[in-house]
Parts: structure tokens; C-alpha cells; sequence
């Protein structure tokens, strides 16, 4: 969708959210939220696993009344739940996540609803954000932390035939994850159903949509230092970018 126009906030000064409390996700995520309505944005995704897992129905339901019933913030895990039954003949999906994603129980919630004859198990991987982030994602020692956790979730569950990546980190592992899963086992990253979900929501929603302005830009901010951001920016967008450096203020 690159005719829209996009801002992108990275709240890289108090990542990684996975291993926070809830009460501190949400708080953050609120602060964030804020913060891009400040900026005159009617639509917020939160594009990542662990806000929309512990702070997105609070935000929806609680707060967006009093700040502007008329704006939108959208998660994540819902749109992944949606394509999931897609992909899987036993009925048995793995979820790959941070410690906060897996602890919420999000996606069993989102999958249940939707798909009830489904069993859902989630795996918590709180090594791998790490080793992305640390360059050490395509290096030897990460194929011990990558076996390691696949390995414990088909013990809990032998049956399992779809995994989602439930982190925005876990696609850069893609190719290791690859070499230790069964031939029949399909690997989901989200990127694609989320924009999926977002062009349908658009089309359903033409009173959000109007108010979206394209001129195909891009604008990113960072709360941490826009060089340190800017450098790992590139081993997901393949490209370099300017970034600026923000402060999110308390709500």
C-alpha cells in the first residue's frame, strides 16, 4: 500500500517490551498511541505482538472513548488468526513469541474464537529478539536457541503442522527455523496478513480511509539513538533510511 503516507515510531529506548509487565506495556503503549495522535494520525497499528497482546483491548475499549471515539487502533494477532485456518489440515497451530505474547494467551483467545476446533500451543522464545537484534540471528550459536525451542513445542504438541511467528523479530529466523521443522510444517509470518487485514479494513471502513493522506511518504522516529536505529533498520527494510530521534511523553 505504498500511497499512503506512514510514520513509524520505534520505542527503542525501553525495548523489548516481551519481558514487561502488563501494567508497563500498556502504559507505554498508551504513551505511543497518544503520541501519534498528536501527530494528526486517525489510524495506529501496533505492529507488535506484545502491545497488541497486553495493552490493545484496554486502549480500544477503555481510552479511545475519552481521547476520539472517532480514531482507530488496530493489533496484530487478531489478522493473524483470521488467515490461519488457511493453512492447516490437523487443526494444530504452534505460536512462536516473547515471554508477554505467550503469557497472555492472545492467540489461543483470537484462534478460539474464530476456529474453536483448533488447539493452539504457544512456545516462548525470549533468546530471539536478542539474537536479532545482535546480529547473531544467521550465526551458528543461534541454531542451539532455534532447536532448542522447536524441539519443546512439539513435545507439548507432536500434531502441530502450522507455526506463526509471533514476534516481528522471528521472520530474519526464518531459514534456521526452516532446517529444524518437518517437511509439512508451514511457517507463517505476519507481515503480509496484516497488510492483507489493513486494505480490507480500509475498504470496509471508507470513513477512516478518507482521512488518510497519500503522498507516499515515510517518516521514522525512534526514542533511542537514530544512528543505533538506523543500522538495524536496515537488516529488515534492505535499505537505508532517515530516522529522527522523539521523546513520548507521560500520559
Amino acid at each position: 500500500m505504498p500511497e499512503y503516507d506512514y510514520i513509524y515510531l520505534g520505542d527503542n529506548a525501553r525495548a523489548p517490551y516481551g519481558n514487561r509487565s502488563f501494567e508497563s506495556v500498556y502504559h507505554f503503549t498508551l504513551e505511543a498511541v497518544e503520541w501519534f495522535f498528536d501527530r494528526g494520525c486517525h489510524l495506529v497499528i501496533l505492529a507488535c505482538n506484545t502491545a497488541s497482546a497486553k495493552a490493545l483491548r484496554t486502549i480500544q475499549q477503555l481510552n479511545l472513548p475519552a481521547i476520539d471515539p472517532l480514531k482507530r487502533v488496530l493489533g496484530v494477532i487478531r489478522p493473524t488468526a483470521e488467515y490461519v485456518a488457511e493453512s492447516s489440515h490437523t487443526n494444530h497451530i504452534g505460536i512462536l513469541g516473547t515471554e508477554g505474547t505467550i503469557q497472555s494467551g492472545s492467540y489461543e483467545l483470537e484462534i478460539g474464537k474464530l476456529h474453536p476446533s483448533m488447539t493452539v500451543t504457544g512456545e516462548a522464545c525470549p533468546m530471539w529478539v536478542p539474537l536479532v537484534e545482535n546480529r547473531e540471528y544467521n550465526k551458528p550459536g543461534a541454531d542451539y536457541f532455534v532447536k532448542q525451542h522447536l524441539d519443546h513445542l512439539f513435545q507439548l504438541d507432536p500434531h502441530i503442522d502450522t507455526i506463526i511467528l509471533g514476534c516481528t523479530h522471528y521472520p530474519l529466523l526464518m531459514e534456521k527455523i526452516k532446517q529444524y521443522l518437518p517437511e509439512n510444517v508451514r511457517v507463517i509470518a505476519q507481515g503480509k496478513y496484516v497488510a492483507m487485514s489493513l486494505s480490507d479494513y480500509l475498504q470496509r471502513h471508507p470513513e477512516i480511509e478518507e482521512k488518510c493522506t497519500k503522498n507516499g511518504t515515510v517518516h521514522y522516529f525512534t526514542t533511542e539513538s537514530p544512528e543505533k536505529f538506523t543500522q538495524l533498520a536496515s537488516l529488515f527494510l534492505n535499505e537505508q533510511i532517515d530516522t529522527n530521534k522523539t521523546i513520548i511523553e507521560k500520559v
